[in-house]
């Protein structure tokens, strides 16, 4: 089995890089665009396929709808986003970027969270069941199966 105490050290070492790449990833898109990670995950996933409803928005970033709408409230404050109502349910509204959304989302570096989920999407099976065991394992040894997910710089 090998050196345990060599592999526990690697295995501590590896989940600080992780937390150390989000965290830099984070810092630099709010220093490149002034945006928390979350913001610009939103711009982008909005310059690839706006107009999307909030609920859409909030399914493709993984979070609740209310957490989105504070994301999204930000975002138009800032005169990135705009809401408009669908040409096709006049109830539902549509979250489409404005000129400057689409400038920010041009020049604005990748996010972690985008890495991550294009980096999932290319594994084969077997490589995500190992990612999907090894983090429900983790969560299990941190006694963490009760903690709420809570957004990164969910700002």
């Amino acid at each position: 089995m090998g050196n345990r105490a060599g592999t526990r050290l690697e295995i501590i070492d590896n989940l600080r890089r992780v937390f150390q790449a989000i965290n830099e990833y984070s810092k630099n898109a709010e220093k490149v665009t002034g945006l928390t990670g979350p913001q610009l995950w939103a711009i982008k996933l909005l310059a690839d396929t706006s107009p999307l409803r909030v609920s859409d928005l909030a399914r493709q970033m993984y979070l609740h709808p209310a957490t989105v709408v504070g994301i999204v409230d930000r975002l138009e404050l800032k005169g990135l986003v705009a809401r408009n109502r669908s040409t096709q349910d006049r109830r539902s509204i549509e979250l489409t970027l404005t000129e400057n959304g689409q400038k920010v989302a041009a020049k604005s570096p990748e996010v972690a969270q985008g890495m991550l989920i294009k980096g999932l999407d290319r594994l084969n099976q077997e490589e995500f069941t190992h990612i999907e065991e090894g983090m429900k394992l983790m969560v299990r040894l941190l006694g963490a199966e009760n903690i709420k997910p809570q957004p990164m710089h969910g700002k």
